[in-house]
């Protein structure tokens, strides 16, 4: 397309309306207009000239600014939706996700995890919606920043008479019936801080051009904020895990690929007691029980040394002994953990004596860990046990079969086989807990219950955040935007003499009165006449034809 060249002898390019030299209007069709659109200077935006190819139509569409508000809109309703029902990393990891929400939510649980709700933030659907917004800021920005800049850059002090006739505010003087004063208009000018360019006597008063890239600004703080947020998808970057550790377990510190391992000494909690403890907390402790005064893990941290073959035990090397406590975590590198939950007394192990049913008489005693249960447990005389099945949370199915809700032994079920010198094949016995059944007949034989251990258990958030900066750095210069564009703004001033004649004219982007108080201040007792609002006086003349022929 061709570059429209404008009698200034400036040349613009196509779809520009108003010239970006002299300002006269290039696009006939707006010429019965007695305002003109100042948004952008009049310039060419490339989104409202070009439309052939497809670059220039992903380009138009990404431009739009209803297209970036739906874009938000729509990741907003999406972010809400995923705050109904946890996320899958805050579910119970003993059961998988679709059984998990189904189970506890019904058919909109079912629904929440076939769309992908479960899973949103590090879905690829949702991580595409953040792209197009920022492509959506960075294209309408590119798309508005580069012709305003050229336009503002360019403009001539001396306006093309269209132009400045066709301003909100616009004046005129002659100067034959009163003088003016020239020096104390551009007095006043400097001392409210105008930047003035002269040129023949003609003046353009300008201040607060810096307050148009505000928006700008904005954006770029916006799209930093954006690349922050998508940073923490990218490995190593962001980890927000959990970690449930036993008393005495030692386990690798997820996130950390390995490189460091936490042992659980001893977890326990403490809560005020009302007679050692302040007076404070007598009243609280009647009306609601205990009180916890303290959650603290004693842990010892280590580190890996060299490098472990897959399934191979690495070499621990100590680093430090830690207590955490709430809003105490242990740190370590980029890592931290903090204390968030606990489980105490949980079940450990299970002590069973082997007797025999008539006479009571014991042959022995295994110990079964709940978490690493043996396959055969071997007795004195002969007599030993082997584990057949184990269901550590026991339930029967809808077939009324033995079977395991998770993992966890909150209700641990066994299937033992029990042989004596006198029963080499052996007799079966279930064992639960307050219930032993024998489904092949009745047994000589028998497995008692002679105790249980248990120990507390500690969960600990896993953080480690190297986004932070770019985050906090993208949400600095958005603030800055927000204040360059909030408490500044674009106010010009054109003076022109013209066949004995002072025209003045004044635009800003924003606060028309306080440019109003500005000219009115500036010219007064100077000669000059007051401008009028154009803008203004067109309502008042549209409302006063309303009332006229409001009875027709």
């Amino acid at each position: 397309m061709n570059d429209i060249k404008c009698e200034c002898g400036q040349v613009n390019p196509h779809g520009t309306v108003l010239c970006e030299s002299c300002g006269r209007l290039l696009d006939e069709s707006r010429s019965a207009e007695k305002l003109i659109d100042m948004r952008y200077e009049g310039s060419a935006r490339r989104s409202q000239t070009y439309n052939k190819s497809i670059i220039d139509k992903i380009w138009n569409f990404f431009s739009s600014v209803k297209v970036g508000v739906w874009l938000i809109v729509i990741t907003l309703a999406a972010s809400a939706i995923g705050t109904i029902f946890p996320q899958e990393a805050y579910i119970p990891p003993t059961i998988p996700a679709e059984e998990y929400y189904e189970q506890e939510y019904g058919w909109l649980g079912r629904a929440y995890y076939l769309l992908g709700f479960h899973n949103l933030y590090s879905s690829w659907w949702y991580l595409i919606l953040i792209a197009s917004i920022g492509m959506s800021i960075l294209i309408a920005s590119i798309d508005r920043f580069f012709p305003l800049y050229r336009s503002l850059k360019k403009q001539r002090i001396m306006r093309h008479e269209g132009f400045l006739k066709r301003q909100r505010i616009f004046g005129t003087t002659d100067m034959s019936v009163k003088p003016v004063d020239w020096d104390s208009i551009q007095n006043r000018l400097k001392q409210r801080r105008y930047k003035i360019r002269e040129e023949n006597g003609n003046i353009l008063a300008e201040k607060g051009r810096f307050s148009r890239w505000g928006p700008y600004v904005n954006h770029i703080g916006l799209i930093i904020f954006l690349i922050g947020g998508m940073l923490r998808f990218i490995p190593g970057m962001y980890v927000d895990k959990v970690l449930w550790l036993r008393e005495g377990e030692t386990k690798a510190i997820p996130g950390t690929n390995g490189e460091y391992y936490l042992k659980n000494n001893k977890f326990f909690v403490e809560v005020y007691d009302k007679e050692k403890d302040s007076e404070n907390f007598a009243a609280a402790i009647d009306r609601v029980g205990a009180i916890a005064k303290n959650y603290q893990a004693d842990v010892t941290l280590y580190g890996t040394e060299g490098g472990a073959l897959p399934g191979e035990k690495p070499e621990l090397k100590k680093i430090k002994d830690h207590s955490i406590q709430v809003n105490q975590p242990l740190k370590q590198d980029h890592y931290a953990l903090y204390q968030v939950d606990y489980k105490l007394d949980e079940l450990y192990k299970m002590s069973f004596n082997f007797i025999d049913k008539k006479t009571q008489e014991q042959f022995g005693q295994l110990t079964v860990d709940l978490y690493d249960p043996q396959k055969t447990y071997k007795l004195k005389d002969g007599y030993s046990v082997e584990l057949m099945s184990y269901f550590p949370d026991f339930k029967f199915d809808e077939d009324g079969q033995p079977s395991t809700i998770s993992r966890i032994p909150n209700n641990p079920a066994f299937i033992f086989k029990l042989f004596s010198p006198d029963k080499p094949k052996g007799e079966v016995s279930f064992v639960a807990i307050k219930q032993t059944l024998e489904p092949l007949g009745e047994n000589k034989y028998k497995l008692a219950f002679a105790g249980i251990e248990t120990r507390n258990v500690t969960a600990l958030t896993v953080r480690k955040d190297l986004t932070l900066w770019v985050l906090a750095l993208g949400g600095a210069i958005f603030m800055v935007g927000v204040v360059q564009g909030a408490y500044w703004n674009h106010r010009r001033i054109w003076l022109r003499k013209k066949d004995g004649e002072i025209w003045i004219a004044g635009h800003t982007n924003k606060n028309w009165h306080g440019l109003k108080r500005d000219i009115t201040a500036i010219i007064k007792d100077t000669g000059i006449n007051e401008p009028i609002d154009q803008l203004q006086e067109e309502k008042s003349f549209a409302k006063g034809e309303d009332k006229k022929y409001g009875s027709a």
